[in-house]
């Protein structure tokens, strides 16, 4: 089964700078650059028939959600490889996000405060991933209870990638999952 992605928050928060990386990377090839608005890429194929992606430049404008949907249909076609898995590649942030997981590890706390980071295993992208975040006082004893007894947890808050690695920023609203609770 194909999922498109239409989610325009999701979208939204796509990086122009991050998917160009991205096209580089798999050997797409710049072909015309218009003003500051966008890119025009083409596949490293130099057929006149070879495929090309619009990429715009300024996440502001209201066609740019519509914009990242055509190019996710253009690589999941070129790549044959999911919208998702694809857009696990290219996700460097998004504000505001709702994580369910469960604590795979508790990191050694900081001496001088009860607080430190924990490891959540939870889905991102369709697929299992670790995600990093810093907790303190009764959020990070929650995180100690729950890595105890195997509880999942909710949190809120800026999820980020940094080198591959996905944290959970400015973390707020962290509970326990409140369907498995005693």
């Amino acid at each position: 089964m194909n999922v498109t992605i239409k989610d325009i928050e999701l979208l939204k928060n796509l990086q122009p700078q991050q998917i160009s990386y991205y096209l580089e990377a798999k050997g797409w090839k710049q072909a015309q650059q218009i003003d500051s608005r966008a890119i025009i890429w083409t596949s490293s194929d130099i057929k006149p028939e070879a495929p090309q992606i619009v990429l715009p430049l300024n996440s502001t404008l209201p066609d740019f959600p519509v914009s990242m949907n055509l190019m996710l249909e253009t690589l999941e076609v070129i790549e044959k490889r999911s919208q998702l898995e694809i857009l696990a590649d290219l996700i460097t942030g998004l504000p505001n996000t709702t994580i369910q997981g469960i604590v795979i590890q508790i990191h050694t706390p900081n001496a001088d405060k009860l607080s430190g980071e924990i490891t959540l295993l939870g889905v991102i992208a369709d697929q299992l991933r670790k995600i990093k975040t810093e907790l303190a006082d009764k959020d990070y004893i929650l995180a100690i209870k729950s890595y105890q007894e195997r509880l999942p947890v909710f949190c809120t808050g800026d999820l980020i990638k940094e080198n591959q690695v996905f944290i959970v920023k400015n973390t707020r609203n962290f509970t326990l999952d409140d369907q498995w609770q005693n």
